[in-house]
């Protein structure tokens, strides 16, 4: 499973949405934290006068000690679990994602923007490309302004879309391990919809209607019956399914939406994580617009 937890911070207060999360994983899981601030060195000789360029040295110096301070006070809030903190000197993301390389088991947690998802990521471009271009899993959480650095989340459910294809079975091993280890219940899910193809050209249905989706639903739910066999086989004790009408994403969003306690794990799309979103992608679009924490496994699991 996972060996540590990598958590990117920028000094905002919205970036601590994440921790409360990362809190509860790195005690229940007994994981190491590792706390990263990025320090960009060429933004910051751009953004600096030319008297000012005299002493860049310092103004490093000083920066470093400014970000280690505020990474260290946040690790005061974690009892019980190893904390490191480390300061990383370049380009934000590309030295967290080559920091995250070493180890592809480590667990990346970070906060998307509260008002518009994938649009405006908290960390802006950085945190885009770190996700765009990691093949570590990650932990995506709505930003909050009410949450604080020590509070801890709870969680109590997973929720695992399925599609029917292999690659998003692939989250199906490792999911299974997380819910044995924090002791959640898991949901199978899947959507499901006629195929445009059966309209006819006069706008009706070539088939009969209800008998078509009450196959489908027959067939969704024949299928997440196998794959709770699967998972109820591999010991996870609390396994349901569900199945619901309609456009994959939105029903997710919608069926995991009723409750905050509800933890989305889904597989990215390709080989290196979401370094290449598929164009609207079930998985970007409840990134995008879900308010739920979601857990990406790379689709290499």
């Amino acid at each position: 499973m996972f060996t540590r937890i990598g958590v990117p911070l920028d000094g905002s207060k919205t970036a601590k949405s994440v921790l409360p999360y990362v809190r509860a994983l790195s005690r229940d899981l007994r994981l190491p934290v590792n706390l990263i601030s990025a320090i960009d060195l060429v933004e910051m000789a751009r953004s600096v006068s030319a008297a000012e360029g005299l002493f860049l040295d310092r103004l490093v110096e000083s920066e470093k000690k400014m970000r280690l301070e505020y990474l260290q006070e946040i690790a005061k809030h974690f009892t019980g679990q190893a904390v490191e903190c480390h300061i990383l000197n370049g380009n934000p993301e590309t030295v967290i994602s080559e920091a995250a390389a070493h180890d592809k088991d480590m667990l990346l947690a970070m906060a998307t923007h509260g008002r518009s998802g994938l649009n405006r990521w908290l960390l802006g471009s950085v945190a885009e490309k770190v996700l765009r271009g990691t093949s570590n899993p990650l932990l995506l959480v709505r930003a909050s302004e009410t949450s604080l650095v020590d509070d801890q989340a709870e969680l109590k459910t997973i929720i695992v879309p399925l599609d029917g294809s292999p690659l998003a079975e692939t989250v199906l091993s490792p999911v299974g391990d997380l819910a044995k280890k924090l002791n959640l219940a898991v949901i199978l899910f899947r959507a499901y919809s006629i195929p445009y193809g059966l309209y006819d050209v006069g706008g009706g249905f070539a088939l009969d209607l209800d008998r078509l989706l009450a196959q489908t639903e027959t067939d969704a739910l024949h299928y997440l019956e196998e794959k709770s066999d699967f998972l109820k086989k591999a010991g996870v004790l609390n396994v349901t399914i569900a199945s619901r009408q309609g456009y994959g994403a939105d029903e997710i969003i919608g069926y995991a939406g009723r409750t905050p306690d509800f933890l989305i794990a889904m597989c990215s799309h390709g080989r290196s994580g979401v370094r290449r979103w598929s164009l609207g992608s079930v998985t970007e679009t409840v990134v995008r617009h879900g308010h739920n924490p979601v857990l990406i496994f790379p689709a290499s699991v």
